[in-house]
């Protein structure tokens, strides 16, 4: 760890990084798990090529994902009773709170607990999917790796699972679960095992194209990054190489 790392350890914080490399506009979302804040009031803007930097308290655990299609005003209601597209939480740029609509591609992360410094985190198509996102530690570190939806799963959505914008262009893919429902794709009731639960075909198009990401909520650890630094780096539309 750097001199500079240890300083910001040392301060209780974890620094998150956060740059649009989308060609459009996203509205990260953001909401702190229970007893946990939600940093920046649950969302923001950033324009095509912006970053915004950032502190979460040592062992905060939370969800972020983004928003696409939002339109709001100045003071960050949606306009003309429009939502987001993808990911809306209500119809406010800041989500207070609120865990956003499906689909959506989610990172989530537990920057270490009381009995454990590990940083955990992965990304999740277990709701869908929205935009690739990737997340990885700055200057890397050991044993610490990349989670990472990078590829476009919106160009190859199945057409049951298909979310479409105002102008009929496809905006997202929903999750097996959240297109038909039922324990057996939802992993619920009497599927509400590792056991009973098994991958659907989407799942299995889901895990082919996106390794590094989970599938569906009883997916392989293998999703799983385990990691101990004091920045990591979130991206919207990460570039070459995809992961």
């Amino acid at each position: 760890m750097t001199t500079q790392n240890q300083a910001e350890a040392a301060s209780g914080h974890i620094q998150l990084i956060m740059v649009n490399n989308c060609a459009e506009s996203v509205w990260p979302a953001l909401l702190g798990t229970t007893g946990h804040v939600t940093p920046q009031s649950g969302g923001f803007h950033l324009g095509a090529g912006e970053e915004l930097t950032f502190n979460v308290p040592l062992m905060w655990s939370g969800r972020v994902w983004p928003r696409r299609g939002c339109a709001f005003d100045a003071h960050g209601n949606s306009t003309n009773g429009s939502r987001c597209t993808t990911g809306d939480c209500g119809g406010v740029l800041r989500c207070a709170g609120n865990p956003g609509a499906a689909p959506a591609t989610v990172i989530e992360m537990t920057l270490g607990t009381p009995s454990s410094p590990v940083h955990f985190y992965d990304v999740s198509l277990v709701d869908g999917f929205n935009a690739p996102v990737s997340m990885a530690p700055v200057g890397g570190g050991r044993g610490c790796g990349v989670a990472a939806c990078g590829a476009d799963l919106n160009v190859c959505c199945p057409s049951a699972l298909e979310v479409r914008d105002r102008e009929g262009r496809i905006a997202g893919c929903r999750s097996a679960c959240g297109a038909m429902g039922g324990d057996r794709y939802c992993c619920t009731g009497d599927y509400g095992t590792p056991a009973a639960c098994k991958p659907t075909m989407f799942a299995h198009l889901f895990k082919a194209i996106c390794p590094r990401a989970y599938s569906y909520a009883f997916d392989d650890a293998s999703s799983l990054n385990r990691c101990k630094a004091s920045r990591y780096l979130i991206t919207f539309c990460p570039p070459q190489p995809q992961y």
